[in-house]
Order: C-alpha cells, then structure tokens, then sequence
C-alpha cells in the first residue's frame, strides 16, 4: 500500500510513535484525512473534478434520513469509482460459514453447551476459508440478530478481497496477528485487542503472525455503539478516546484479483484486474476501528451484592426494543473483587438474552475448569447456569478480604434472540459432552423446618 498520509510507513517494525500516528483517536468521530496533500475536498463533498482525477463516492452506513446523531455516512475519493471494483458474479460455496436463519431440525439447540479450543488446523486457511459458524440468531434477509463463528487463518489474502453486505463483524483475535487492509486504512490486530468492520467496507485480511485464532459476532442489525452510562456518568467502562481508527492508505496496483461479496447469506464473486483498496482521501463517520481491551476500565460493587453483568458492556448493538439489546459484548477482565458478605462469581440464573461466551486468556471465576482459552460456552434463553460446584464451594467459604481477579480476560455475545447451534458446532466433535454434568454434584444443603402446609 501507498502510505504517504503524515509519512508514516507500514513496516511491522514501527516504533510505536509511528503506529501511534496511523490511528486517529475517538469513538464515532466525524474524521478527515488524507494520504496525498489535497486530494481531500475542503467545504464540499462533490466537486466538478477532484484533485489527483480522483472519483468522489459516498459510502452510506445508514439510510439517508437517519437521525443526525444516527447517521453514518463516509465520503471517499478514489482513483476509481467502486463500480469498477464489481463485475459479473459467480456464486460460490463457503458451507462453514452459515447465516440466520440457521435451524437444523437434527440439531438439539436446548440446552447449556460447552466447547474445547478448536485446534489449528495445518492447511491453508484464510479469513474466508478458515471461517466457522458456531451459532445463528434472528434473520439475515430481516437484518436482525447474529452470528457467532471462529476464525482459523494460516495464510493471508493475497489479490483477494472480501465484504459482507449483511451486517458488520466484530472481531475478537485470542492467537496470532492479523492486518485488515482496508479501503479507509490499514488495522493491525492482535490478542486483546478487538476490531469492528463495518457492513459495505472492501478489505484483504494478512497473518502477521500465525497461526491465527479468535472469534467473531456478525451484527445483522443496528450498528455498534457505545452503552449509555447512566449514573455512571461521564468516566469509566469504555472511553470513546481509545477507540482507533486508520488513517487514508491507498494502494495502486493493476493485477488480477477477486472481489467476494456476502450477500443475504449467500457468497458471490467477482474477478476485477486491479487492487480496490484505491481511496487516497476521505472524510465521515463510517469508517473501522480498533480498540485496546486493556483500556476499558470496570466498575463494580464495593459494599455488597454482585451487579448485572451488563454493568460491564462495552458495546451494545440496540434493537427496537428500549433497554433490549440486539448484541451485547461484555468484558470481563482484570479486576478487584471487595464485596462484604456476598456471593462474589456471578450467581445462578436464567434470563431471556442468550449467553455465547469466549475466553481469551486466563481462568473464569464461576468456572476455574474445563473453561479454557480459546474454549466457548452457550447458554441460550431461559436456560439456567451458574457456578460449578468448585467455584460454588470456594467462593461459599472463602474469607471476604480484597482478592485481585489477575490474568483473567473473557467476554460475552449477547443477545435477545435464541442461539442456534450449527451442524460444525455441534458434530465437529469440540463440544464437551459432559458439560452438563459440572452442575451433578451440587448437594442439597437444605437444613431448614419443613415446606408450608
């Protein structure tokens, strides 16, 4: 890629001043910027001819009339217009990475599920290839719900390009690093870090380090945004200034490549003779980000009582709903635990949002077995889960000083929609089939008059 904007380079070997400056900081920020010196308009979008002869073209995230505090839309300036960048379509097959609806009758979605790591295979994956769908939610025609899959890449996309037309993809790295090159700048990522890619957005994905290995929840609804503090206030949770998004990279190259487009749940592509990742300048709100996990800052209880877990949201993707969320990602990281008199894990319970958790590294407090990086849980609407005995025993009977949860970094995928388990999650022969049984030898410890009469 041509990278001229501010002169930094692309060499994984940059000092961190100089990856500091290929990011732009804050969370839906009107951003502008530019990797040649005024190919970016100035006090209009849509000039006569742009400099450079480059081509204007909006990218909208959002339907026309959205709400100004709402609504998304970026202005790129190209060398050419992304209509050069499709041709005639090919459907092709890509079986492992399913859609909603996604409901296979010999598939048994009731009930609490649990995953081993699921190990790399040695083949050449990449990001399309190396995809697996755990579970669907909702619709993908209706754009509502999600889906949640796992990412095995071995080997990067090269003049090959992807972008999903169906929904945005958050993406949750636990092993190797990866770069998306994107049309609006270049995102390196690694464990601990997450990034999200928005619907419509052209990208090739590179291992920068591999084999690589995380998650992903595909968001057909509303866009991410960031949960509403409340009380709270101002401060804490996740700070909009450590969100990062890419400078203008453009690249110029005239060779052979293919253009994949995921569209109502269905893979097409296209063969184009050039590079689409052609925009030298541009400016909005539409654009990807990064984010540093080890930046969201927790608030909890310091009296008594465990809180919500939705206490620790990072984002929230909303639904028509008020207070319902379409997904949630919940962080549960690095931590004091001081409660006084209280329970500490989180305690038994069922609720209507349905729970696909992911652990990055470390041990789970309600689960210090079995619950592994890179492992996965599910446990859908209206099932009850909680605590293993162990954990059950040990936080019954341990003594209530200050305790610091260290080494511990999980998250959560929720959502109000049941959780569908695919034919690959269920038979691929990852899941714990004994799961269940963590809860067998939790005694009756009733010691109390008898029942009302």
């Amino acid at each position: 890629m041509n990278q001229h904007a501010r002169g930094e380079g692309l060499d994984a070997a940059a000092n961190a001043a100089e990856a500091q400056a290929r990011y732009m900081p804050g969370f839906g920020n009107d951003f502008e910027t530019e990797a040649l010196p005024g190919a970016l308009p100035q006090g209009m979008n849509s000039p006569q001819k742009c400099n450079y002869g480059l081509y204007g073209e909006q990218l909208s995230g959002t339907a026309f009339t959205a709400p100004g505090h709402q609504n998304e839309r970026t202005w790129c300036y190209r060398i050419r217009p992304s209509v050069k960048h499709t041709g005639r379509f090919a459907k092709i097959d890509l079986p492992l990475w399913e859609s909603a609806p996604c409901i296979h009758r010999d598939i048994v979605s009731l009930g609490q599920y649990r995953w081993d790591p699921v190990p790399v295979p040695d083949a050449p994956l990449t990001w399309l290839t190396g995809m697996r769908t755990m579970t669907t939610a909702g619709d993908v025609r209706m754009q509502t719900g999600m889906a949640s899959h796992i990412y095995l890449v071995t080997r990067s996309m090269v003049d090959e390009y992807f972008y999903s037309a169906d929904g945005e993809l958050l993406v949750v790295p636990q092993e190797g690093r990866l770069r998306f090159a994107t049309e609006l700048g270049i995102i390196d990522l690694a464990p601990g870090e997450i990034a999200i890619i928005p619907r419509g957005l052209v990208y090739r994905v590179e291992v920068l380090e591999g084999p690589a290995r995380g998650f992903v929840c595909e968001n057909y609804g509303q866009k991410f945004t960031l949960p509403g503090r409340g009380p709270i206030g101002a401060n804490c949770m996740a700070n909009r200034r450590d969100f990062k998004t890419p400078v203008a990279a453009f690249e110029d190259r005239e060779t052979p490549s293919t253009v994949t487009v995921k569209w109502c749940g269905e893979f097409h592509v296209t063969e184009i003779g050039h590079s689409p990742l052609d925009v030298v300048a541009w400016h909005g709100n539409y654009a990807p980000c990064k984010y540093d996990l080890r930046t969201y800052c927790p608030v909890g209880a310091v009296l008594f009582d465990h809180p919500d877990p939705s206490i620790y949201t990072v984002l929230t993707a909303p639904s028509g709903i008020e207070g319902t969320a379409n997904i949630d990602f919940v962080l549960f990281r690095e931590r004091w635990s001081v409660a006084e008199n209280t329970f500490r894990p989180p305690w038994y319970h069922k609720n209507v949002m349905s729970e696909l958790m992911g652990n990055i590294y470390g041990i789970y407090d309600a689960k210090p077995k079995g619950f592994v990086p890179g492992g996965m849980s599910l446990h859908n609407c209206m099932l009850p889960h909680g605590p293993d005995r162990n954990a059950f025993e040990g936080a019954s009977n341990a003594a209530l000083k200050p305790e610091k949860l260290d080494d511990t970094m999980s998250f959560m995928f929720e959502t109000r929609f049941p959780q569908m388990l695919t034919p690959w999650a269920a038979k691929a022969g990852h899941m714990q089939e004994d799961y269940i049984d963590c809860w067998g030898d939790l005694a009756k410890k009733f010691d109390g008059a008898p029942g009302i009469k």
